[in-house]
């Protein structure tokens, strides 16, 4: 980890340049946890784990101008490991660019957790080649094995508009989210996800996810209603 801000209130970071090889394990450029009212802005985050990791207790955090990659992307997470409550609410990232990436803006929460993920807005985001641009996932296990358990960390609230870019797999939206806590109340708008390359298309993965899609949505998300006014 290059620069942490753990306890902090009115932060403003801005013009960072942070650079890790990209296969650097435990390299996350910036980590925020039990803060309130933090904004990074204008920054070059090149490193071998998240660019920026918003962990618990982070709220009214505001991320904008970034370039990302190599990396793993903009992560909220991993939350509720071991069975923790954690809480994240108010989080706004926008106009940042993934490069090569391994994920975009990701949500990740352990299985067994407790607490939730709110009211989190991403929007005018580009991804050039990226593996995974739009991700939710609550069965987050970086080991070969875990239990699968009955509780969640609550994922609501999440707004995604104004995406596009390249991928170089198929699934470019993954909403993997928990049978015992759904996640609720997912938006997207204006998303335009394709595969770098030409011959092929992209497709999402939808598992227990509640919400509603408008504008041009590709790939289509098909969990989420299509809705006009769901903005």
């Amino acid at each position: 980890m290059h620069v942490a801000f753990e306890r902090c209130t009115l932060v403003y970071a801005t013009n960072l340049r942070i650079r890790a090889p990209g296969d650097s394990p435990n390299t996350d450029g910036i980590h925020i946890q039990r803060s309130t009212n933090v904004s990074i802005d204008y920054s070059i985050i090149q490193t071998g784990d998240d660019c920026i990791s918003i962990g618990n207790g982070a709220k009214y955090i505001n991320i904008s101008k970034i370039d990302c990659g190599p990396g793993h992307g903009i992560s909220i997470g991993s939350l509720g490991r071991k069975g923790q409550t954690e809480e994240v609410e108010f989080v706004h990232v926008r106009d940042v660019f993934f490069n090569r990436t391994t994920n975009g803006v990701r949500i990740k929460t352990w299985q067994g957790g407790h607490g939730y993920a709110r009211n989190i807005k991403f929007e005018r985001i580009i991804s050039q080649g990226s593996t995974r641009p739009i991700i939710i996932d609550q069965y987050y296990c970086p080991h070969q094995h875990c239990e699968n358990q009955t509780s969640a960390v609550e994922v609501s609230n999440i707004g995604y508009s104004e995406i596009s870019g390249t991928t170089h797999k198929e699934i470019a939206v993954k909403l993997a989210c928990s049978e015992w806590s759904p996640c609720k109340n997912i938006t997207m708008k204006d998303i335009n996800l394709r595969n770098e390359d030409e011959g092929k298309q992209t497709s999402s993965y939808c598992l227990n996810a509640e919400g509603y899609r408008n504008g041009r949505v590709y790939p289509n998300v098909s969990c989420l209603q299509l809705q006009d006014d769901a903005f």
